[in-house]
């Protein structure tokens, strides 16, 4: 093959290889535009122009009285596009200076008005078509702005670009701050915390939709059109929490946590005719020995409860028929053996025998222990009691609103793998292998004060949408009667011991009676030979007020108290004492109405006597106070005398023209009144009515002072 052979077979291989690939583009080309087209005009379209969610408002969360817990604010990021569609030439020339003039002054002083013009001249000419004004401004601040010069031409005319959003705002602080709760947003997840959390569904609302254009690499722009969709808001939700109850509790919890330098501590206020909660306070304290709402321990921790147990032991020993109040027990002057461990009363009380209702009074671990051990463990009727703790619905969860709560744990009967042993049933009885959350307990101790019925506990009461109510929550009842009325009735008798003579006695009050139960437990203990260790304490007081006729019931737990004791009746009852004190004093429930009674006939001495007036003005008076009277004159002034019968007349009180006249008995203003027209000179001493003057009455009128002495 010659050179030129050789030269065109390279040519024609060269050229079929570029007509390939031509083809081949070619073929590209036309599925791309014509099979593909949609697809990839579609994807082209959602890089430059979307749809996007426009956040909702999202609902309150209301007191029982209407006050706010938490509310949605608004705030605004506001941006300018010098290059709106909607804008003229005219209105950029005519505008730019004075609006250069407006951001500089209110909103960024950074830039000189020439410095903010140059900026927006050359971002128009650099076609950047988003600017940064302000973040998170206030509705007030986003109205002004709004009104500066050519941002008052309207969102397309001005290129006034502004993106709305929320931000979650407590009004009172702390105050329920962790039972309030929140929505978090985390990467891949979110945390739903109380009531925020579980009513999120409620609050949130529906998001809407809104055409959005990309200005630059992050910045999105609506598109000014009718498809936008807006946004639901959310709906509110009305709690039972009484904000001055809660404030109460939370003082008076807060003041004790820094007095005693307490590690947590819970405090629940529960109306105990229907378990509406009417404060519920959590204080933790943090690294930096701070106090705040850390978590929700009232509600979500579940611990051994000591002493303030022992009442579900009395009651379950009384439902039984195995005791009597009156029974007697020997308390070993504070110190039993079982099996191989020993048991020791917390405070020596130097008792030996007594009867139940003293031991309980005294809250003697040994007489409660003993009784349950006698009646139920050396029996080997166990699941007796159990049975009756489970009666008692302290195995149960309450079913508050709040997620989280864990499941109370009393052990089973008998039970290899709840670990059972032969002091399970004593130590049981005053508190221990068996745990609680504090709001367990107070619905336990609030179904006694209510005689038996036990109420669910209850934080949300209805869901409203514009202030109209759209579901309501009525009061639930768990259970009819968690025990007989007989011992119902010798469980509150041996509450109100408590606090009349026993544990409680330091702090009963004059004012009012209250009933409840002083609890102490140690924490982490561990006994290694005859080496013990406990880490701490939790001191704990549950009860009532009034004795008589309970409105309110009461929990307050403090855990490991560093300062000033660690007894339930020395760090826990004075909390208790303090919220049940404000709250009494505040609740005009409680009080009897002083027109209350039938109005009482006025005795003799009672009824106004030898008042002397102006006759109509007394009629009026009387009249008006539906006093019975007889009118005897007909003169201008009267005098008021008293009879027999209750009754009042009103006689003739004679003033001359020409004599000082008897003004004994009146008031100062009428005294004044004659005195003076007749030219008299008037000196007073004292307050109230006239008691005597000095010119003796008769005397003939001269011009004289006459003084007179009010009394």
């Amino acid at each position: 093959m010659n050179i030129k052979n050789e030269v065109l077979v390279r040519v024609y291989i060269v050229l079929f290889f570029m007509c390939l690939i031509a083809m081949l583009i070619f073929g590209r080309a036309i599925q791309i535009s014509v099979f593909e087209g949609e697809k990839w005009r579609s994807q082209g379209n959602e890089e430059h122009r979307r749809y996007r969610n426009v956040e909702a408002e999202r609902g309150n969360i209301l007191t029982e009285n209407g006050d706010l817990l938490a509310t949605s604010l608004p705030f605004f990021d506001l941006a300018f596009d010098p290059l709106s569609t909607g804008m003229t030439n005219d209105d950029w020339k005519f505008n730019i200076d004075s609006l250069s003039y407006c951001l500089a002054a209110f909103v960024n002083p950074d830039y000189t008005p020439g410095g903010w013009k140059f900026k927006l001249e050359q971002a128009r000419l650099d076609s950047n078509r988003y600017i940064q004004l302000k973040r998170n401004a206030t509705l007030a601040e986003k109205e002004f702005i709004a009104s500066f010069p050519l941002f008052k031409l309207g969102g397309y005319r001005g290129g006034l670009i502004v993106r709305q959003h929320y931000e979650r705002e407590t009004p009172f602080g702390m105050l329920a701050d962790r039972t309030i709760g929140y929505v978090r947003p985390l990467e891949g997840d979110t945390t739903y915390i109380g009531l925020e959390g579980h009513f999120n569904d409620v609050l949130a609302g529906e998001a809407g939709r809104e055409l959005m254009y990309r200005v630059g690499s992050k910045h999105w722009m609506p598109v000014h059109n009718l498809t936008k969709i807006e946004p639901k808001p959310g709906r509110d939700i009305v709690t039972t929490i009484d904000i001055n109850i809660q404030d109460i509790a939370e003082n008076a919890l807060l003041e004790a946590m820094q007095k005693h330098q307490a590690k947590r501590g819970s405090a629940i206020v529960m109306d105990v005719e229907t378990g509406a909660i009417r404060a519920i306070a959590n204080i933790g304290q943090r690294r930096n020995g701070k106090y705040w709402e850390i978590y929700n321990d009232a509600i979500g921790t579940a611990t051994e409860p000591g002493s303030t147990y022992k009442l579900a032991a009395i009651m379950a020993l009384l439902e039984d028929g195995l005791i009597e109040l009156e029974d007697s027990i020997d308390l070993e002057g504070g110190v039993s053996q079982f099996y191989e461990e020993e048991l020791v009363d917390a405070v020596a009380h130097g008792l030996d025998t007594t009867t139940v209702w003293r031991a309980f009074e005294v809250s003697s671990n040994v007489g409660i222990a003993k009784l349950v051990h006698e009646n139920y463990g050396l029996t080997g009727q166990g699941d007796k009691f159990i049975k009756k703790l489970k009666q008692f619905h302290l195995n149960f969860k309450t079913g508050i609103e709040i997620d989280g709560e864990p499941k109370p744990y009393v052990k089973e009967a008998y039970s290899e793998e709840d670990d059972w042993s032969g002091t399970t049933l004593p130590w049981m009885s005053i508190g221990y292998e068996v745990t609680v959350t504090p709001l367990q307990l107070l619905t336990f101790y609030n179904a006694v004060a209510n005689d038996g019925k036990m109420m669910k506990p209850q934080l949300v009461k209805e869901v409203q949408q514009y202030g109209e109510t759209v579901e309501k929550f009525p009061a639930v009842q768990i259970k009819g009667r968690i025990a007989s009325k007989n011992t119902i009735a010798k469980a509150k008798r041996l509450l109100e011991g408590v606090v009349e003579n026993g544990t409680a006695r330091k702090y009963k009050s004059d004012r009012y009676r209250f009933a409840g139960k002083t609890g102490t437990a140690q924490k982490d203990y561990k006994k290694l030979g005859d080496i013990v260790s406990v880490g701490g304490y939790q001191a704990s007081f549950a009860g009532y007020f009034p004795a008589e006729k309970p409105k309110y019931s009461c929990i307050v737990v403090i855990s490991e108290p560093q300062v000033g004791g660690y007894y339930g009746g020395s760090v826990a009852l004075p909390i208790f004492k303090k919220i049940a004190d404000k709250t009494f004093a505040t609740d005009v429930d409680l009080f009897k109405a002083l027109n209350g009674a039938q109005k009482p006939i006025l005795a003799r001495n009672q009824l106004p006597d030898y008042d002397v007036g102006h006759r109509q003005d007394v009629q009026t008076v009387l009249s008006y106070l539906k006093i019975p009277f007889e009118t005897r004159t007909s003169n201008e002034w009267s005098v008021i005398r008293a009879t027999e019968a209750d009754s009042l007349k009103l006689l003739k009180r004679t003033i001359s023209e020409e004599k000082v006249p008897n003004v004994v008995g009146m008031g100062i203003r009428d005294a004044l009144y004659i005195l003076e027209n007749l030219g008299l000179n008037v000196e007073i001493q004292g307050y109230g009515r006239v008691k005597q003057q000095s010119i003796r009455p008769g005397t003939r009128v001269h011009g004289q002072t006459i003084r007179i002495r009010m009394g």
